[in-house]
């Protein structure tokens, strides 16, 4: 049995991160593996659609990173083959800090003063406290609650909201349909960490963001097809909506000609809130390729009706 690496973006660090774990381990890189019926492993991101059939003995798909919607987007993709995601500890962590950074950036309003310093403008501005502002949190699983409590470390006070109820995390988590107008309600700052679902493609529209209070800030670190782009630019250009800090976008990379590069109160960053690190990840890889080897279950499975 072998392992493939399909990644468009390079699988030399993954080749030598899982060799450090086991040197014995059989693995191949994508386009250039030979023998594909020898393969019950695949390790990807963002992998050329309808691939998964070239591999007649695959058992396992793996995704490299904590989301699977690259995975499944795909029509071609085999129904009867598990599918895992990595959980990296590291991964919440950096996510945290890039969440905590973007909220200062925009309590200070320190796009503004770049802007001004372009242009040779002296011109002192008031700005909000940690103390006086409530960040909401879409999505609150292992990510998301770190998240929250990196920020709650920090002073602010954090809401949290949920597709299903959760136990207790040291705040408040709102849940479901019903209780999402009165989440929204409550949030000065949204953070959207949410896994790409049926459910909430689109799930920030112009219906629900208006339900923000004034001034509101958004921020996207979850997924591009969350958040319907012109329902936001038009809620910032009206003034409903303060700004908006977003790390994924629909189509990735951002077309040149997209509106949301010279929107003046729009922060675009290209997808780098966190990225898995493969040291870290790696042993996870190792135990699940074993585990599917010797027929146990397996770590972080995706749950294919719920989409994460």
């Amino acid at each position: 049995m072998a392992i493939v690496i399909i990644n468009p973006k390079g699988v030399e660090p993954w080749i030598s991160a899982l060799k450090e774990v086991d040197s014995g381990l059989d693995i191949r890189a994508f386009p250039n593996d030979s023998n594909r019926e020898e393969i019950s492993f695949a390790l990807t991101w963002r992998h050329p659609y309808g691939i998964f059939k070239d591999y007649p003995n695959l058992k396992c798909i793996s995704s490299m990173g904590a989301g699977v919607d690259h995975l499944l987007r795909d029509p071609d993709l085999p129904n009867n083959i598990s599918i895992t995601r990595l959980v990296d500890p590291y991964l919440a962590q950096d996510m945290a800090e890039f969440v905590l950074a973007l909220i200062m950036n925009h309590l200070r309003d320190l796009n503004a003063f770049k802007i001004k310093q372009i242009e040779s403008i002296w011109k002192p501005a008031e700005y909000l406290r940690v103390k006086n502002v409530k960040v909401g949190i879409m999505g609150v699983g292992a990510i998301g609650a770190k998240v929250a409590t990196e920020l709650q470390k920090t002073g602010f006070n954090v809401i949290g909201w949920a597709r299903t109820a959760k136990e207790e995390l040291g705040m408040k988590v709102y849940s479901g349909t019903k209780e999402f107008p009165d989440f929204l309600s409550h949030t000065d700052i949204l953070v959207s960490i949410l896994p790409l679902t049926p459910e909430t493609k689109g799930i920030l529209n112009k219906k629900s963001l208006q339900l923000l209070p004034k001034n509101a800030f958004v921020i996207n670190v979850g997924r591009g097809e969350q958040i319907i782009e012109e329902d936001l630019m038009q809620l910032i250009s009206e003034g409903h909506l303060s700004g908006a800090s977003l790390d994924v976008f629909s189509e990735e990379p951002l077309p040149k000609n997209n509106r949301l590069w010279r929107h003046p109160r729009i922060n675009i960053t290209p997808h780098i809130a966190s990225l898995t690190n493969p040291t870290s990840v790696a042993p996870q890889i190792v135990e699940n390729y074993y585990r599917m080897k010797e027929g146990k279950p397996l770590l972080n499975i995706l749950s294919r009706e719920k989409g994460y």
